[in-house]
């Protein structure tokens, strides 16, 4: 029993008397949001979906944005590299 108590942190009766209320209060918060488990979870997907998403967005616009500037560097660079190759 005592190793019971220590996994718990408190006896048995005291941690299912918490729990109990706890679980009402979570329930009665989510029944006035109108939310189910079921919605929590699909609303943690959508989070990382929308990450996802967003991450790679983010990478094709990087990648957009070095090409861009790459049609303009690059040329300017070897046009340099080549008059000073002259000299």
């Amino acid at each position: 029993m005592q190793g019971l108590t220590r996994f718990l942190g408190d006896s048995p009766l005291k941690v299912l008397l918490k729990l109990v209320v706890v679980s009402f209060l979570v329930g009665l918060v989510m029944s006035a949001f109108g939310w189910t488990p079921l919605d929590i979870v699909y609303g943690i997907q959508a989070l990382f979906e929308r990450i996802w998403n967003m991450g790679f967005a983010t990478l094709d616009r990087f990648l957009s944005y070095m090409l861009l500037g790459a049609a303009i560097v690059v040329p300017l660079f070897l046009i340099i590299r080549i008059t000073r190759f002259r000299s």
